[in-house]
């Protein structure tokens, strides 16, 4: 998950290879039927923006695409080289002409960068017209430092919501965001983020392991 521009996943990359794998079960399951769902079928080139270790490549390859995967974390892309062509990059500087791919998609890596936007941005750059574009993250709603999932099903959400600053605050001790810490963009911010990148939002989606939705995805196109 994620590229960060201070590479911190690399010092949890075998941690998290294995976290994110089929031993994640019904999680992992729904995050790549989502995504498979929003990305809709293909050919050519999708870039996976901050790809990780590569935990997403099946749900792309079945459609019909080629990912190619880029992540600032040596680490981790140790383990994305044996599923995909990758390269280190920032995900806010991404190492493509304008209007050079047909597709990406930002997978889990919302909370890992100080500016989203600043990604989104760029991969409108990237994207040619008519091109493809799929954000899969965890809700900006109901995920984060926030909202407390302790005492399910009553969640609890707190004045935090409002706070973009970096952060290790968590319920669970043991997640990804109590070893990497992380960032936060209300859903305002996100949304508005991939207009002003030249977007157009095609759809939304929200999804979850319960009634309140964990997860929240949209497709956009490049106008």
């Amino acid at each position: 998950m994620g590229s960060e521009t201070t590479a911190a996943y690399d010092a949890h990359a075998d941690w998290y290879n294995d976290f994110m794998s089929a031993a994640a079960g019904d999680y992992l399951r729904r995050v790549h039927a989502t995504l498979g769902d929003l990305l809709g079928p293909g050919d050519g080139v999708c870039l996976d923006v901050g790809c990780g270790t590569g935990a997403h490549v099946p749900p792309v390859a079945d459609l019909g695409w080629t990912p190619l995967g880029v992540d600032l974390s040596v680490g981790q892309l140790r383990h994305a080289a044996r599923r995909m062509p990758v390269a280190v990059a920032d995900a806010a500087r991404l190492p493509f002409a304008d209007g050079a791919l047909p597709a990406a998609v930002c997978v889990l890596i919302s909370t890992d960068v100080p500016d989203y936007g600043a990604v989104i941005a760029d991969i409108g750059r990237v994207l040619r017209p008519g091109g493809r574009f799929v954000h899969l993250g965890v809700h900006p709603c109901f995920i984060g430092a926030f909202a407390d999932w302790s005492d399910r099903p009553r969640i609890v959400v707190d004045q935090r919501y409002a706070d973009r600053a970096h952060t290790y605050d968590t319920w669970n001790p043991h997640g990804v965001r109590a070893r990497v810490g992380g960032w936060h963009i209300p859903l305002a911010d996100l949304l508005n983020a991939a207009t002003a990148a030249g977007l157009r939002l095609e759809r939304t989606v929200e999804c979850g392991g319960s009634a309140v939705p964990d997860l929240f995805g949209f497709a956009a196109v490049k106008d």
